[in-house]
């Protein structure tokens, strides 16, 4: 018989921790001291209200610093030298490149290691016939990580620009003739039509920023617009689906109220539901970032 889902009574921290390319320094005063392969970079971090445990020198030698614009991420780096080119980065098996953007970030997010973790894993125990489903892909390090460990993927985004920093992630991986399907769409649309074509999936990850357009002006907005996605991401999961990951960095969210929206929508399936946040940690001290919110489903084993 069929059962409803069941939610874990508590949180869950998913830790990432310091390796061979990245690492968290020190962290306080509202921003954090990364190192990100050779480079040590300098980024805003509202979140950290405690002081810095390292002496001004350390924060002053950056290779790169960020200075905000506006609370939209949006900003300029400046750097000590000359602009820093895309550079290779690696994180077990899958190699990336890390590039500075308009929005403080490097093209991907250091934190989410912590799911890379899980997802590989997962894909390992689903075996070789695995069908991943990556909405939002951004520039496909979970895709990657996914196909390394023996998936075929779909990689959804509705960026152009996104897509092509993929495929060269992929390339630069050595990984351009892996399974991985690279689609410039709206996710929204894609998913939709996906429940039509009553296709299925064995996972899907579904990683939704807070706004933003599709390539034929498509709005997304993720509190009016994320219940419907999950609702037709459900719909088109497997029989054996091996899980389905959602992740959310919007404020106002929070991981129990993702795990809930899971639960809704999982209804009759039976399985595990775990939810709580994503965190980064120093690289000597147990002190952590708390950055992003998530949830996931697994079926009973």
């Amino acid at each position: 018989m069929s059962t409803d889902p069941t939610v874990a009574p508590d949180a869950l921290v998913m830790r990432t921790t310091a390796w061979p390319d990245y690492a968290l320094i020190d962290s306080g005063g509202g921003r954090k001291l990364e190192r990100y392969g050779r480079f040590r970079v300098v980024r805003p971090e509202p979140q950290c209200l405690w002081p810095p445990r390292l002496p001004a020198t350390e924060w002053d030698s950056a290779d790169a610093v960020f200075d905000p614009s506006d609370e939209d991420e949006a900003g300029n780096w400046r750097f000590k030298g000359g602009a820093i080119q895309p550079f290779p980065l690696g994180w077990g098996d899958v190699r990336f490149h890390g590039q500075f953007t308009n929005f403080r970030h490097l093209a991907f997010f250091p934190e989410q290691a912590a799911n890379w973790t899980w997802l590989r894993e997962r894909v390992i125990a689903a075996g070789s016939d695995c069908k991943i489903l990556n909405l939002f892909g951004y520039t496909g390090v979970a895709s990657l990580v996914c196909a390394a460990a023996g998936a075929a993927v779909t990689h959804v985004d509705a960026s152009k620009r996104a897509i092509g920093w993929a495929r060269d992630n992929a390339a630069l991986a050595g990984m351009a003739d892996k399974p991985i399907r690279w689609i410039c769409e709206d996710a929204r649309r894609y998913v939709q039509r996906e429940v039509r074509r009553e296709a299925r999936y064995d996972g899907v990850i579904l990683d939704p920023p807070k706004y933003g357009r599709g390539p034929n002006n498509e709005v997304w907005r993720l509190f009016e617009d994320l219940p419907e996605l999950t609702k037709l991401c459900a719909q088109i999961l497997s029989d054996g689906a091996s899980f389905i990951l959602l992740n959310a960095y919007a404020a106002r969210i929070s991981g129990v109220a993702l795990g809930h929206l899971l639960a809704a929508e999982m209804q009759g399936r039976g399985g595990r539901i775990e939810w709580g946040e994503l965190a980064l940690q120093e690289e000597t001290t147990d002190r952590q970032i708390g950055l992003s919110f998530f949830a996931r489903w697994t079926p009973d084993t």
